[in-house]
């Protein structure tokens, strides 16, 4: 029964730490999603304005007048670097996942399996 209880325990820990790293990969996905919110609102305005319009960027406590051209281009840049980042996490995501439930189920198995009793009918 000791490694039963030995395996049990080592495969709720492992459950422990993929739980730890599917919720730091969550954390990381929608602090992506956020980023990609406000980068779509900042692409939705830069459509709204005259071509020949101010933009300014801020570089530390300073701003830089910038071209349109060239603002667009990085916010669209930003946002494709997010999309994917995005789908990266979700992969990621996914497997832990994946990897997090068959532990699971490992662990209910075992439980079941002690909760029976030996095989031979013996106390």
């Amino acid at each position: 029964m000791g490694d039963l209880q030995k395996k049990l325990q080592d495969l709720s820990e492992e459950y422990q730490k993929l739980q730890g790293e599917l919720s730091t990969a969550v954390e990381a996905r929608e602090k992506l999603e956020s980023q990609q919110q406000e980068n779509s609102t900042v692409q939705k305005e830069f459509a709204l304005l005259d071509d020949d319009a101010g933009i300014y960027k801020q570089i530390g406590p300073v701003l830089l007048k910038q071209d349109k051209t060239e603002a667009v281009m990085a916010v669209n840049g930003r946002l494709e670097f997010i999309d994917k980042e995005i789908k990266r996490f979700e992969t990621q995501i996914k497997g832990i996942q994946d990897k997090s439930e068959k532990v699971k189920m490992e662990i209910i198995q075992i439980q079941s399996a002690a909760q029976q009793g030996p095989p031979d009918g013996k106390a």
